[in-house]
Parts: C-alpha cells; sequence; structure tokens
C-alpha cells in the first residue's frame, strides 16, 4: 500500500526581500480510498468488499461512515459509505455513481517480449499507469522468460491483480487486459489486416525507422494504436519481417539502446503525452477573426 502525505508548499521571495514567504502552489484534495469490485450494485444497495478491499479498510482504519470509492473496471466510479467492519469483512452502501475517465484518448494495446526476472510486474504497473488498454505478453525467438500451459495462465493472473492494483492508486476507472502468454508467430497470426486509422508500431533500432514523435505527431491519435516490442535480445529477422508485413511500421525512440522493460514505457509516455496534448486542444476554444 502506498501513502502519500501532502507536501510542503515550495516558497519563494520578492526582490526586495522583504516580503513574507507564500506558496507557488497548492497540493490538490486528497482522494478517497479506491477499491475494485467486480460487481456493483445500484445506488442504495449495500455490498461486501472483497477480502482484498476489506483488509485495505482494515489497514487503512477506516471507521464506519468513511467515504471510499469503488469501480468495476468496465467505466465510472461509485460513491460508496462504509457500515460496518467485521474481523475479515467489510460492508458498504453505495450512494452514486459517477461519470469520471482519465482515458487515452486512443486505445493503445502493448505487446511485448517478455523481459526476464521480475521486470514484468514493474512494466504491467507502469504500463497500466500510462493508460495502456490491452497488454500481450509474447515468447520470441529470443525471449529468455518462457512461460506456457498452467503457468503461463498464474502469470496472467498475478499480472491482471498488479494491473487491478495500479488502476486503483493511478484513478483509472477501465481496467486494462493481461493476455495470457503466447508464442509472437501465433499472436501475429491471429491479427487481422491493418484497417486505417489503426497504428501499427515497431520499436526499432534500425537506421531508417522513423522518430516515434514525429509518426504519432503527423497522424491523428484516433484508431487503435498497437505497440510491438521485442525481449532482451531484440526480435529477428524473421519475426521483423513478418510484423512489417501485417502492418507494423519500425519507429525509433532515439540515438540511446533502451532495456526490455523501459523502451515499451517510453513510448507509452510519448503516447500519453500526445494524447493529453490532443484532448487540451479539442477542449480548447478555437479563437479567430469575428464575422464582419
Amino acid at each position: 500500500m502506498r501513502c502519500y502525505l501532502p507536501q510542503t508548499p515550495r516558497r519563494t521571495r520578492q526582490a526586495d526581500g522583504q516580503t513574507p514567504f507564500h506558496p507557488i502552489s497548492q497540493p490538490a484534495p486528497p482522494m478517497s480510498a479506491r477499491f475494485h469490485v467486480d460487481l456493483i450494485p445500484a445506488p442504495g444497495a449495500e455490498l461486501a468488499l472483497p477480502p482484498n478491499a476489506s483488509r485495505h479498510v482494515q489497514v487503512l482504519r477506516l471507521q464506519p461512515g468513511g467515504q471510499i470509492t469503488l469501480f468495476d473496471g468496465r467505466g465510472g466510479q461509485w460513491q460508496a459509505e462504509v457500515l460496518a467492519i467485521g474481523r475479515k469483512t467489510v460492508s458498504a452502501r453505495v450512494l452514486a455513481q459517477q461519470a469520471v475517465e482519465c482515458e487515452l484518448i486512443c486505445r493503445v494495446t502493448l505487446a511485448l517480449g517478455m523481459p526476464a526476472n521480475e521486470r514484468m510486474d514493474a512494466l504491467v504497473e507502469k504500463a497500466t499507469e500510462l493508460g495502456v488498454a490491452q497488454i500481450a505478453p509474447l515468447v520470441c525467438e529470443r525471449s529468455v522468460l518462457r512461460v506456457a500451459g498452467d503457468r503461463a495462465e498464474r502469470k496472467a493472473a498475478h499480472w491482471q491483480a498488479i494491473a487491478v492494483a495500479a488502476c486503483e492508486q493511478s484513478g483509472r476507472n477501465q481496467l486494462p487486459l493481461v493476455a495470457p502468454p503466447r508464442a509472437l508467430r501465433d499472436w501475429l497470426a491471429d491479427l487481422p489486416p491493418p484497417c486505417p486509422p489503426e497504428l501499427r508500431l515497431l520499436l526499432s533500432l534500425s537506421p531508417g525507422a522513423a522518430p516515434l514523435a514525429r509518426v504519432l505527431m503527423d497522424r491523428p491519435l484516433t484508431g487503435a494504436t498497437t505497440v510491438l516490442s521485442g525481449p532482451e535480445g531484440g526480435l529477428s529477422p524473421t519475426e521483423i519481417a513478418l510484423a512489417e508485413g501485417l502492418g507494423f511500421m519500425p519507429v525509433s525512440l532515439g540515438a540511446r539502446v533502451l532495456r526490455a522493460d523501459t523502451a515499451p514505457l517510453a513510448a507509452l509516455s510519448v503516447i500519453a503525452a500526445l494524447s493529453a496534448l490532443s484532448a487540451l486542444s479539442a477542449a480548447s476554444p478555437q479563437t479567430g477573426p469575428s464575422a464582419a
């Protein structure tokens, strides 16, 4: 569990040296504790929180009458009130639904060769915070981490739980889907032909790869976007050819060579930043010469 304490405001002094200190900015108001619940009843109804959420309420030392936020991962959120706290269970009453969303303006699928060790856990967490809609873990020719069968299903369930926790922390109300790991060739074989305005991007170290930011700025971020990233050893020439044959465009993240768990997050950061900029531009009133 992460706890966030208000930061002490930064202070400055004016040129005369005599003006009292004043804060530059004020911290944002605290957000109520958020919990993922698979099925949320209508406002006014009561429900028992799932075990993980109940433990979290107890750890936070919330009391009956305390306000919490619930979401089911399919969009929107509900304000709720804690009714009773038992040794292992917590009950709450749903108060009102709120149409609150903080999604990217385009749906982003991240398909990646799974990094080794625990790096995939952190990657799922950060990708969820950045707004990814779907994560497709892949086993490539040069992959170090290889899982299949029951182990692949267990890994997917573990990563899905990490995505849930990241949504609770970040304020997202739409839960990204983490698919079970599968072979890259099989995943590519199941892709339909590209259909504009869908954008398929292949993170590449090739000298001829176009800069990612330039590609995104030249196209409206309105359709689905799929980002394909290789494992530690990169994609093989055969895998690259297969991807390019299905419409994946090689794009570059710059002159530096990034780790397998850093590159997809860097790409998502660029997409998220441009998505926010596009949303701001769309929301800003258009100014121009008035009609005569």
